[in-house]
């Protein structure tokens, strides 16, 4: 029997489609900025954003970090919430290559509000960092894939820009959250700064995400993205299963539906089961028992799930996870519950 990934939504297979779009894709050289499949990409994902620049690039870190060392000095201080990737999960690197200072803050469902940002505002004295950058994640990853609208980050963006300060928004589910929300994207990023997007998640690409702001930024973050190694050459055969990955925005609803579903079906077999108040294709289950115990049980009986601490496990829909796939997995649960 096929194993059921649950792990995460990067986990995709390119479809036969995307994989032919690739094969047949015309290529150039991307330094030289000679790549017209790329170029495409790019102007079709600033145009969706309604930003006046784009840049492709192989992860969602690097783009995360491009845009933290082109927003920054050294020393500059960035007000992050306590659990967002760039702090939680990238290894470090806004200290190895940005050498700013991280400023956590607390906040319901991984995203803190304008108070809690106005509080941490320090008045300005050579003995503080200087205040430059706000970071928000949307969707929250370690907050199960939280969604949040215009009216939740929009006061946090207004007091940031009127102290000074620029936004960024880690936005690698950012159209999970549009689709949850029934939003366009574009809304929801558009007093941001700056803005990076993922296509290798729930749009099933391989590889590949963007960095998107104004054209004076991008130019800065083309020279960062060049340093960090991240100069591709014919790499339009990438950007090709990008170009593709953007027609399924529409078909995350699809995975949205079948985490509800799973959430509810953990739930009537007596699991602690939870999503944020928006939910998007994630579900947390919180456990007594250890965390990495209960994932290599699942993995014996054929479903992958991704530990999340010492006594939570998550499970993530995706364009290969099908209405088959939830069954199977809730039979696991249920035959772990005997």
């Amino acid at each position: 029997m096929a194993v059921v990934d649950l792990r995460s939504d990067t986990v995709t297979k390119p479809s036969a489609a995307m994989r032919q779009a690739m094969a047949e894709a015309e290529v150039g050289d991307d330094v030289y900025g000679e790549d017209p499949t790329i170029n495409r990409l790019e102007e079709q994902v600033a145009q969706l954003l309604e930003k006046p620049s784009a840049l492709f690039m192989p992860s969602g870190t690097m783009a995360n970090q491009v845009a933290m060392l082109s927003h920054t000095e050294r020393g500059d201080e960035v007000f992050i919430h306590r659990e967002a990737h760039a702090y939680f999960y990238e290894g470090g690197a806004p200290a190895l290559w940005a050498g700013v200072t991280l400023t956590l803050l607390e906040g319901t469902e991984g995203l803190f509000d304008s108070d809690t940002l106005a509080a941490a505002l320090r008045p300005e004295n050579i003995h503080h960092p200087r205040p430059r950058l706000v970071w928000l994640e949307n969707t929250h990853n370690r907050a199960g894939g939280a969604a949040f609208g215009p009216e939740l980050m929009g006061p946090v963006m207004d007091i940031a820009h009127r102290r000074g300060l620029v936004v960024h928004v880690d936005g690698a589910r950012l159209f999970n959250a549009a689709v949850a929300l029934n939003v366009p994207a574009a809304r929801l990023v558009h007093d941001a700064d700056s803005v990076s997007v993922c296509l290798s998640k729930g749009l099933g690409a391989p590889v590949g995400s963007l960095l998107v702001g104004p054209t004076d930024f991008i130019d800065r973050a083309r020279r960062y993205r060049k340093w960090l190694g991240g100069g591709m050459r014919q790499a339009g055969v990438l950007a090709a299963a990008g170009l593709v990955a953007l027609t399924q925005i529409d078909r995350l609803a699809e995975d949205h539906e079948r985490a509800r579903r799973l959430a509810e079906g953990l739930r009537d077999l007596g699991y602690r089961a939870w999503q944020p108040s928006v939910p998007t294709n994630m579900v947390m289950v919180d456990v007594d028992e250890d965390a990495g115990v209960l994932a290599e049980r699942c993995r014996a009986l054929g479903v992958l799930v991704s530990p999340m601490g010492a006594h939570r496990i998550r499970l993530v829909t995706h364009l290969d996870i099908d209405d088959c796939a939830i069954s199977r997995a809730l039979d696991v649960f249920h035959e772990m519950r005997e």
